[in-house]
């Protein structure tokens, strides 16, 4: 790599040579103290905000009061504005002020010809905007009906983009008053953040709707929603909580409904305090919007992440849709309630909600196995070893690197270090210690430290030192396991180290790890009395017992560290697989392959590992090994190994497959339902005949029967028939993306034609990104689609950059920042980390810098790994297939 992006990953990495002892966490709240880019001598108290959408033109005029607290005296006041014209300003009705807008800062400054008194005071702005077809400030979506394409509008405002729809005090720690207005076409539904105050006619087309005012919050928590829309309704202790969908959609919503309701009833039990606002709707938007977000009491998701259709939706998407309502919902305490002072506690916010997802949806739906399932931590570890991570209370500068701090480590690690730390003190006690969070810092703003020190006098145990090991340093713990027998008794002799992906220059770190250990023999499940505890604070020796039976760290795979034995209980550990708990097999075998990712084990030998899982295994266990295969399949594309290696692939996973077959059994678990389609998608992928098909057969039968085709197999098959289609099948797929009403299916359509592996309508599905026939959310899967399951990153990369102008125009701006990071992320050639220096529109903001030297340093890693591993791999799988 040049040493300019080496520069790069080392000014990000911010390593220090740190201990436990040695870390400081930050000051809790202070808003005088808070960091941010605003002065802090002008604060608003409250906004009467009217928006007049133009929906034909795109265009967004509006007005907008906001009362205002002057603690110092002052000639000027600084607020945000991006993309927003301000026309006028006038205070106190009698004053007037000279304009200078700031693109690059993001900000308008109002000069006043004499300083303005402290005290209250009314500021008045008349200004404009625009709607955009991309999800940032107010966007609109465009989706088709039975009678037509219509057209709604909808707004996403964080991390910072309020100040795209109305000037305003755009950073987290400005929390105010909002009341909103918006004038929309009278056959509109118009939903904010509170119930409708009243609504009043405009003209013949045209009303006005006027919500009631909001608690104190932050700017980027407001939501206007407006269009041709529909609502269904539950009573839960007095807040009414809605689903809204498009006309005709809104049957698809009682299972998001029935999941809110009973979430809303556990939340307000966990937190303490009842959710405070008097209503709360999910809205479904069919476009414009790829997630979703969690307004307080207007819930956005993208359509297909909300809605189910029993009869051709998937089980996996029914779990998604809790997961996803759970951590949207989690985040009306941690986040709406309760906010981030600024970015660099984002974690505050992700962490906390992608841990309660887990934790409420375990509870409700205890079936689904939520923890064992999850792979979220894995993910973390993985980013969090390389020299790109950082740690998860991280310095953010400004607005773009704030949105590249919403990632793993933030989510991930976030999640899994509030499971550790959940179980070192005590569910009981750990959640005595949210409740106090929230009483202390309701309707304000807090810290990380804020929470650590709830915990500590909750808990009575010293959270905060332990936690500012995993907050304050990047890195993953790697507790290194080496058992000796005397006189009949083993002792394991526990030492850390720091777990790393190519970089041997790592600074040298250590942390206060709650570590968990019992024997194979022993029932392997956390909190049991089989299970010991130890906080691990350099080195230590701990007698087991008898020598019989090894040891397992990390049970039920609860802490955040990794875990390296001696190879004789790795041996023992592999040949007593089956008698490990799932989460523990999942755990060791997570282990064993992230040693051979770190050069520190042989990938064989994670291979033969593998080995030792039955064929009757839990999906999580399977689920596990194929992402290995697929990975390894990936680094395998254009190397002379692959066919081999997808033959043992094939091998591999036939007989899981044959035991579950293509038809449901009586009786048989969701998880064998889930199973079986992944399956089908991965030998299909892998090119077993006899998997494609069938397939065929069945995609056949489906374009004359619909129903013929369950819910759990329609994505497996539409998609194996997208990745073999010739040019009939692909314009059969194409057709039925057209003409469905659907979101959900649009999805699994445009995502079929992505997969084509025939270069001539990889070319096609790449136009189609740059047309009028999808919408931006629609479009960017479509060219990340063709780059990595159509296996043709070099024809998307050629593609974007031939036509990078159009796709920020239709994507944002912020699409230049991550899109070669992306796609050249497809390749394990170093030349492309070079490449990607090379491409300058991927530097111009913080946030792009840092999105390419993540991309770089994973491209390293994998040519890395290709060159150190995959001989030696390709040799032992060769031994594997040759004739016995």
């Amino acid at each position: 790599m040049a040493a300019a992006l080496l520069c790069i990953i080392a000014a990000y990495c911010g390593c220090q040579n740190t201990t436990p002892d040695t870390l400081i966490s930050k000051p809790g709240y202070s808003f005088d103290s808070a960091p941010g880019r605003l002065p802090k001598s002008v604060v608003p108290t409250r906004y009467a905000v009217e928006l007049r959408p133009d929906l034909d033109k795109r265009l967004l005029p509006g007005s907008e009061t906001v009362e205002i607290d002057v603690r110092e005296a002052t000639d000027r006041i600084v607020l945000n504005a991006l993309e927003v014209t301000v026309e006028t300003a006038e205070l106190d009705g009698n004053r007037s002020a000279r304009i200078a807008a700031d693109p690059k800062s993001e900000t308008v400054t109002l000069t006043f010809a004499q300083p303005i008194a402290v005290g209250p005071h009314r500021l008045r702005l008349a200004f404009s905007g625009r709607i955009n077809p991309f999800s940032r400030g107010m966007y609109y979506a465009d989706y088709p009906t039975a009678a037509g394409r219509k057209r709604m509008i909808g707004t996403q405002l964080e991390p910072a983009d309020a100040r795209r729809l109305f000037p305003s005090w755009d950073e987290p720690a400005f929390k105010a008053v909002f009341e909103i207005s918006v004038v929309v076409p009278r056959t509109f539904l118009a939903v904010s953040n509170m119930p409708v105050a009243g609504e009043t006619p405009v003209d013949g087309q045209r009303k006005r709707v006027t919500f009631a005012s909001t608690p104190k919050m932050s700017s980027y928590l407001v939501v206007v929603c407006a269009g041709e829309l529909e609502r269904i309704t539950a009573d839960v202790a007095g807040v009414t909580v809605g689903v809204v969908t498009t006309v005709g959609k809104s049957a698809q919503g009682r299972t998001a409904l029935d999941d809110a309701r009973r979430l809303l009833s556990y939340y307000n039990d966990y937190f303490g305090i009842p959710y405070p606002l008097p209503k709360l709707d999910l809205i479904a938007v069919p476009g414009g919007f790829g997630g979703a977000m969690e307004n307080w009491g207007g819930i956005t998701f993208f359509e297909s992440r909300l809605l189910f259709d029993p009869a051709t939706s998937p089980p996996a998407a029914r779990r998604g849709i809790m997961f996803i309502i759970a951590h949207e919902m989690a985040h009306l305490w941690f986040g709406d309630l309760v906010t981030t002072a600024w970015w660099d506690d984002l974690w505050l916010n992700e962490g906390f909600a992608t841990w309660m997802q887990a934790k409420a949806s375990d509870r409700l739906q205890p079936e689904w196995e939520v923890w064992l399932n999850s792979g979220g931590k894995r993910a973390a570890m993985s980013d969090d070893a390389k020299r790109t991570s950082h740690p998860i209370q991280q310095p953010v500068a400004d607005e773009s690197e704030a949105m590249s701090a919403f990632d793993s480590i933030t989510y991930r690690k976030g999640e899994a270090l509030i499971r550790m730390i959940e179980a070192f003190v005590g569910e009981d006690v750990f959640r005595a210690g949210i409740r106090r969070y929230m009483r202390d810092h309701a309707f304000s703003n807090a810290t990380t430290t804020d929470l650590w020190r709830a915990l500590d006098a909750a808990s009575g145990k010293p959270v905060s030192a332990i936690a500012a090991g995993f907050t304050e340093q990047p890195g993953v713990p790697l507790v290194m396991s080496e058992a000796t027998c005397r006189g009949n008794r083993q002792h394991l002799r526990l030492t850390q180290s720091r777990y790393t992906v190519r970089d041997p220059g790592a600074a040298p770190l250590r942390w206060q790890v709650p570590v968990t250990l019992g024997s194979v023999g022993a029932a392997s499940v956390a909190g049991t009395t089989a299970v010991r505890s130890l906080l691990l604070n350099g080195a230590t020796e701990v007698d087991t017992g008898a020598c019989d039976d090894p040891i397992k760290l990390n049970v039920a795979g609860t802490g955040y560290y990794r875990v390296e034995y001696d190879p004789a209980t790795h041996a023992a550990l592999f040949a007593a697989m089956p008698r490990l708990s799932p989460a523990d097999q999942v755990d060791l075998l997570d282990d064993v392959w992230a040693l051979a990712v770190a050069g520190r084990l042989g990938a064989e030998t994670a291979f033969a590992a593998f080995e030792h899982i039955p064929a009757d295994g839990k999906r999580a266990v399977w689920e596990y090994v194929i992402g290995v295969l697929d990975r390894v399949d990936f680094l395998e594309r254009g190397r002379p190994g692959r066919d081999a290696f997808r033959a043992y692939a094939r091998a591999r996973l036939r007989p899981v497959f044959e035991r579950l077959g293509w038809q449901p059994k009586p009786g048989e678990s969701e998880d064998d339902l889930i199973l079986r389609s992944r399956l089908i998608g991965v030998l299909g992928g892998f090119d077993d005949p006899e998997i494609l098909a069938e397939a065929r057969r069945r995609f056949a039968q489906f374009l004359r029967s619909p129903q013929s085709l369950p819910g759990s197999l329609r994505g497996p098959v539409i998609h194996l028939a997208g990745r073999t289609a010739d040019r009939h099948t692909y314009e059969t797929l194409h057709r039925l993306a057209r003409t469905t009403t659907s979101t959900e299916d649009r999805v699994r359509y445009y995502g079929a034609l992505a997969a084509a592996r025939n270069p001539a309508l990889a070319r096609r599905t790449l136009a189609i990104a740059i047309s009028n026939e999808v919408p931006a959310s629609l479009a960017g899967r479509l060219i990340f689609g063709v780059a990595g399951a159509g296996e043709q990153p070099q024809l998307a990369w050629t593609f974007v950059q031939k036509n990078l102008a159009v796709l920020i125009e239709r994507q944002g701006a912020n699409f230049q920042d991550y899109v070669a990071g992306a796609l050249l992320s497809n390749f394990t050639d170093p030349a492309r980390a070079t490449e990607l220096e090379n491409f300058a529109p991927s530097h111009v903001t913080a946030g792009g810098r840092i999105s390419s030297a993540r991309a770089a340093e994973t491209i390293l890693a994998n040519a890395e790994f290709c060159s150190r591993e995959l001989p030696g791999l390709d040799r032992w799988i060769g031994g594997r297939l040759a004739p016995q």
